[in-house]
């Protein structure tokens, strides 16, 4: 009697069979087209609006650069956008079988539990990269197209020529997939842990809203970094001259390290599954000793390595850098506005510009996020022997971003547009938004 042979299902096959599943869901293909219709709609009105989110980085300057809107688009996604798209995909696509009972008929088809996570894990990786490439394509297109291709204004106060903004843009966008990665095999881990419960599909999202939320409060810089959220706040250091790489090159190593940690908890999960019982669709038990004790160990392991190896025991906000960074920035946006003014143009160094700041009116120390800080900034220009000030309020967020608002005097900072040859324009030295480097230990110049 001659043996059957039976042969397993390629990989490259079960990863077709799928996507082709995933394609044909209602929900994905609406999801596919809200990323690559819903951005450019977006960006389009809102950059003809005369109110502006001036509270999102880039805000202020969607009616100006067409690459504004990317950003703003950027920040709302690594918010809200990117941990609901990973529920959705990754979050369901196994407990979407527990739900229909088709494992058995999967596995008799593929042979090959481990290939068949394989596929899945691949499919829906897929589909996700697709919705950020949808994201990405549409809010850039249609803020070139709808505002124009016009220079960038730096989170120092630099100006980026189109060509220089659009590959930093692409950057933030390419970084950001490794937290995407991380809230995607989070939902891996919880739709083979808890099955046809709705626990699996919300679980990226509360992890990242608990992650946010601890992005909010006035965190050590070394627990901050540690979160894989940090990585869809850091890109804006890629807006700074020079950049700020590193809280970036962390923020994503710690992102990769997660992703693939999780990833290995749910292929271990997975492969422990009784798929003879229909009834058997996850344990509670197994996803608390397996799943979450892990990372909560990995959290403590990256706050550790993070410790030792930077300077990152406080809040990272000091007074030296936001001096530093408040006279440099104004220093910049001095020379821009001098030539929408058609003034003589001066450099920098002739500004010489300074920035004395304090916090909480002199009464507190000056360090760390807060409301209450306040510069005044000095220059110098050449042949006037009297220095020049403007006054700003500080909003010094936990994670470094701050605004600044002007305060006087009038002729500088005291409104919202000047009056130039070319009709009124935004005063670039009205309101600004900032980026304190945690991580430097000596201010930049």
């Amino acid at each position: 009697m001659t043996a059957v042979v039976v042969r397993r299902v390629p990989v490259a096959r079960g990863y077709r069979f799928e996507l082709v599943k995933l394609l044909s869901q209602w929900r994905v293909r609406l999801l596919i087209l809200a990323c690559w219709l819903t951005p450019a709609i977006f960006v389009a009105v809102v950059s003809q609006q005369s109110s502006l989110p001036v509270d999102n980085v880039f805000g202020r300057w969607m009616n100006v650069t067409g690459w504004s809107g990317s950003l703003v688009m950027l920040g709302f996604a690594g918010t809200w956008g990117l941990p609901l798209l990973a529920s959705v995909v990754a979050g369901d696509v196994f407990a979407a079988e527990d739900r229909l009972g088709t494992w058995r008929h999967l596995l008799v088809a593929v042979r090959s539990p481990r290939r068949i996570f394989v596929a899945k894990t691949l499919a829906s990786l897929s589909i996700i990269l697709l919705l950020v490439a949808g994201l990405a394509v549409s809010s850039t297109a249609a803020g070139v197209l709808v505002v124009g291709n016009n220079p960038l204004i730096g989170l120092d106060g630099h100006l980026l020529a189109p060509s220089d903004a659009a590959g930093q843009v692409l950057l933030a966008w390419i970084f950001v997939i490794a937290p995407t990665l991380t809230l995607a095999a989070i939902g891996l881990l919880g739709s083979v842990a808890f099955g046809r419960s709705p626990m699996g599909l919300l679980l990226p999202v509360l992890v990242a809203l608990a992650m946010q939320l601890a992005q909010m409060l006035p965190l050590p810089v070394a627990v901050r970094l540690a979160l894989p959220s940090y990585a869809f706040i850091a890109w804006s250091g890629l807006f700074t001259n020079p950049a700020q790489l590193g809280p970036l090159l962390i923020g994503i190593a710690v992102s990769l390290v997660w992703a693939v940690v999780a990833t290995v908890l749910a292929y271990l999960l997975f492969l422990r599954r009784d798929f003879t019982n229909l009834a058997a669709d996850g344990s509670g038990r197994r996803a608390v000793t397996v799943g979450a004790l892990p990372l909560v160990g990995l959290l403590a392991v990256t706050v550790a390595v993070v410790a030792v190896s930077t300077p990152s025991m406080d809040s990272g906000i000091a007074l030296d850098k936001v001096q530093q960074s408040v006279a440099t920035e104004f220093a910049h946006l001095y020379r821009l506005q001098a030539q929408e003014l058609n003034r003589p143009n001066v450099t920098e160094a002739q500004l010489a510009a300074t920035a004395s700041c304090t916090k909480g009116g002199g009464l507190v120390e000056a360090t760390g996020p807060g409301n209450d800080w306040r510069c005044v900034v000095s220059w110098h220009l050449p042949d006037v022997e009297a220095a020049g000030q403007a006054i700003y309020q500080l909003d010094v967020t936990a994670d470094g971003r701050f605004v600044a608002d002007g305060d006087g005097p009038k002729e500088v900072n005291g409104y919202f547009q000047v009056r130039t040859p070319a009709g009124d324009q935004p005063n670039p030295l009205w309101q600004f938004d900032g980026n304190v480097d945690l991580l430097a230990t000596t201010p930049k110049g």
